[in-house]
């Protein structure tokens, strides 16, 4: 981090407005971009001093606590400072500064550096169906996809073996080629890609007689995917670098896997919960009966006490569906159904007339216990 005060850098008040910030460190950036002082060291440094500067002062909570502690109030705060000036950083905070039409270079700057520009390979979308079991505990997938991979041939370079690469013409190894336009502000440098080389800032001397100098081919791969427990149907897992090759070296794209649930034949999810209908008869629901509930695991029993209402719901914890990279597991709710027969047999007939005469199935209890009658309507509609 700079020692040197950031107002005294940019040249700038303690009262300058943003704008006035902001155009005091463009015109820094512009006097000792390192592409304009080639192998000046001083200048690279106060270029760093500068974008560390702007870092700060153009952001007013990182301003309010430098203008009130100094350099030791930015200890950590500093999106630059602490461990020393990161290049590729300043450079992509240049669009902020001199507009997108700069992009991550002004004037050549930026990738120009590097001799060439670093590509990336598209993103791979996927779509992957999962049981409940599997989502409940995690699953590592091997998913069979056709993507661009490298060329054997050439390794991915594009070119044949030992015929190497020429320096571009067109951007002399930049990577870009630069305009100059007059405005009532001045003339006005402008980057952009390269299209001769793409960028690349230098041509293959001979192509690959296999991929065509692209440096990529399709090809059927086994990718193995990671799941975490607890994701949900419609969910978004990206997996960096598991997508398709990039065109001549550089960095692969993402694999994006899409999340499909299979239904499960007893349990429905609803978020982190499962839930599970138990159909009892009257005489069970009368009695109470241990009955065996499905679970993700296995089979659980659980007892159905003596007297228990259609509708009501039991809780069994800890046995939903886990949050997914997180803490906690849903619960299982068990809802009790009351099955009520259609049609009867003469015994059956018989055995319910029986009944009638007693007061806790009397039509009178279905009249004034209303709490009893509601839980029966549902079955009824």
């Amino acid at each position: 981090m700079s020692k040197r005060d950031y107002y005294e850098i940019l040249e700038v008040s303690k009262n300058a407005s943003k704008d006035e910030i902001k155009k005091a460190y463009r015109k820094q950036a512009i006097k000792y971009h390192p592409d304009k002082n080639p192998n000046n060291n001083a200048a690279e440094e106060k270029f760093k001093e500068a974008a560390e500067a702007y870092e700060v002062l153009s952001d007013e909570n990182k301003k309010s606590r430098y203008d009130q502690f100094g350099h030791a109030g930015m200890k950590g705060g500093a999106g630059f400072g602490g461990g020393g000036m990161n290049m590729e950083d300043i450079f992509s905070h240049f669009g902020d500064i001199f507009g997108g039409g700069f992009g991550g270079g002004f004037s050549g700057f930026g990738s120009s550096r590097s001799g060439r520009r670093v590509s990336k390979g598209s993103n791979l979308r996927v779509k992957v169906k999962l049981n409940l079991k599997e989502i409940v505990e995690g699953v590592e997938k091997k998913i069979k996809v056709k993507m661009y991979v490298a060329c054997q041939s050439c390794n991915g370079s594009g070119g044949k073996a030992g015929s190497g690469r020429i320096t571009c013409t067109t951007c002399h190894g930049t990577g870009q080629v630069s305009k100059i336009t007059n405005t009532i502000l001045g003339q006005m440098q402008t980057a952009s890609t390269c299209p001769h080389c793409g960028g690349e800032g230098s041509t293959l001397k001979n192509k690959c007689n296999v991929c065509y100098g692209e440096g990529i081919v399709k090809d059927d791969e086994i990718i193995s995917i990671k799941i975490p427990a607890g994701v949900a149907q419609g969910m978004q897992l990206s997996v960096s670098g598991k997508g398709n090759a990039a065109r001549r070296g550089g960095v692969n794209g993402d694999l994006l896997v899409l999340i499909e649930e299979e239904k499960h034949p007893h349990l429905v999810r609803d978020e982190n919960d499962l839930l599970y209908n138990l159909n009892i008869s009257i005489p069970d629901a009368i009695l109470g009966i241990p009955v065996e509930i499905p679970t993700v695991e296995g089979k659980v029993k659980i007892k159905i006490e003596p007297g228990t209402q259609p509708g009501k719901v039991l809780r069994l914890r800890g046995k939903g569906v886990p949050e997914v990279n997180g803490y906690g597991r849903g619960d299982l709710l068990v809802s009790i159904n009351v099955y009520i027969p259609e049609v009867l047999s003469k015994d059956e007939r018989k055995i319910i007339e029986k009944l009638k005469p007693s007061k806790n199935f009397s039509a009178e209890n279905f009249k004034t216990d209303s709490s009893f009658f509601d839980n029966f309507k549902g079955f009824f509609n």
